[in-house]
């Protein structure tokens, strides 16, 4: 506001002494926010000089300080507080008059005005028209701001708050009715305490960390709940486990707009971490990354290991298991065993007493690396299936009846 402590005219011009204070002085030389009718404005060493031409009116536009109840001079905390009184307050889910939707957007402008000091810097000098007109340009540069109000103030709201409605704690998505008989617009926000729910313990509440008992079921039964996770089974091979490998896997979700209301549904990419001897059943949990609403907590995302067929081998914890197939003569008469690995080598196993069918050798260190410890690995076991012929010769019977023994 300007005031004007002392006017004298002298011929065709007034000459006042001393106009504003503050920020408004900083833009004294340019425009005044005063309902008054001004002539052409001109800047004089020690006052301002006002020609007496055709009078029209300077409109400063909306006073930012005003809406939210503030002097010029308000601080960053008092800016933050005023918001928080007046956005409660005129909130359309609280205040049912047909003007609180355009109040409410009035009151976001303001405080997205006002919270930004660069915002500010040029709206205390030029005023709205000046902030959205390009006030602030430079001679140097040619350059300058121009700000225009991104016209959310429900996304406002929702960033101030942490990206949820504090009403939903108490009322619900819906704005229904309460249980308790009230209706959420008839409940009332002393808006001058520092805690913005306060006002709700004259219902019994308590404020928004307790309630009393009687009131304790409606909110927990209003409180947001994490849904269950999501599980995704994810096969992996004995040379992925073995190596230890990263997959790339793609999850098409819904997610919260910026208001805090509406969904949208996007992709988003999971980088899923396998490391070298993990066991199958292993769980790999990304918190938090399945589908969002303004009803619930996101799901986590699971990914549960699942050991891929494997041609040659079976695993068995860190161990993995070769069948080796030989035949009859081999089992009596000795032989050698090419042995594959999982690591693509080839490992020749003599064998040279008799081999039984069932019979296992081990081959140690040639298992999968230990979860806990993966520079040491488990052991490739080797089962012997001895294949038997579907037809002996006679005189084949008669020699093995003569040289093998009766027990």
């Amino acid at each position: 506001m300007f005031k004007c402590e002392k006017r004298q005219k002298v011929g065709n011009e007034f000459f006042v002494k001393s106009i504003g204070d503050g920020a408004a002085e900083k833009r004294r030389t340019t425009f005044f926010r005063v309902g008054i009718s001004l002539g052409i404005v001109s800047a004089h060493f020690g006052g301002t000089r006002i020609l007496d031409q055709k009078p029209h009116t300077l409109d400063m536009g909306k006073d930012y300080y005003k809406i939210l109840g503030l002097t010029s001079g308000a601080n960053e905390d008092e800016i933050k507080k005023a918001y928080r009184k007046m956005a409660l307050k005129y909130h359309p889910d609280k205040n049912k008059d047909a003007n609180a939707e355009d109040k409410f957007k009035e009151i976001a402008e303001a405080y997205d005005v006002l919270s930004d000091p660069k915002k500010r810097a040029v709206y205390d000098q030029y005023g709205e028209e000046g902030l959205k007109t390009g006030g602030g340009s430079s001679g140097n540069t040619g350059s300058s701001f121009h700000y225009t109000f991104h016209g959310d103030p429900h996304a406002t709201f929702a960033s101030f708050f942490g990206g949820a409605n504090p009403f939903d704690i108490f009322f619900g998505s819906g704005r229904s009715r309460m249980s308790n008989g009230f209706d959420h617009e008839d409940m009332d926000i002393d808006e001058d305490e520092d805690d913005v729910f306060g006002g709700f313990s004259r219902f019994g509440f308590g404020g928004v960390n307790g309630f009393h008992k009687r009131h304790q079921d409606q909110l927990h039964s209003r409180r947001k709940v994490q849904d269950p996770p999501v599980v995704h089974e994810l096969k992996v091979s004995l040379e992925e486990i073995y190596h230890g490998c990263n997959k790339r896997m793609k999850i098409t979700r819904r997610r919260l707009n910026p208001d805090g209301r509406t969904v949208r549904t996007e992709d988003k990419i999971l980088n899923v971490v396998i490391k070298k001897g993990w066991k199958e059943g292993t769980k790999i949990t990304f918190p938090k990354e399945g589908d969002a609403t303004s009803e619930n907590i996101p799901a986590d995302i699971v990914f549960l290991l699942k050991d891929k067929p494997h041609g040659l081998f079976k695993r068995d914890g860190s161990n993995i298991v070769y069948s080796a197939k030989i035949t009859l003569k081999e089992a009596l008469c000795g032989c050698t065993i090419n042995i594959p690995t999982i690591d693509g080598r080839v490992i020749p196993l003599p064998c040279s007493d008799v081999i039984k069918p069932g019979a296992v050798k081990r081959l140690r260190g040639e298992g999968l690396p230990f979860p806990k410890v993966p520079n040491q690995r488990g052991d490739l076991i080797v089962e012997f299936q001895v294949r038997f012929p579907d037809r002996i010769p006679q005189p084949t019977r008669e020699l093995l009846k003569q040289h093998l023994p009766g027990s």
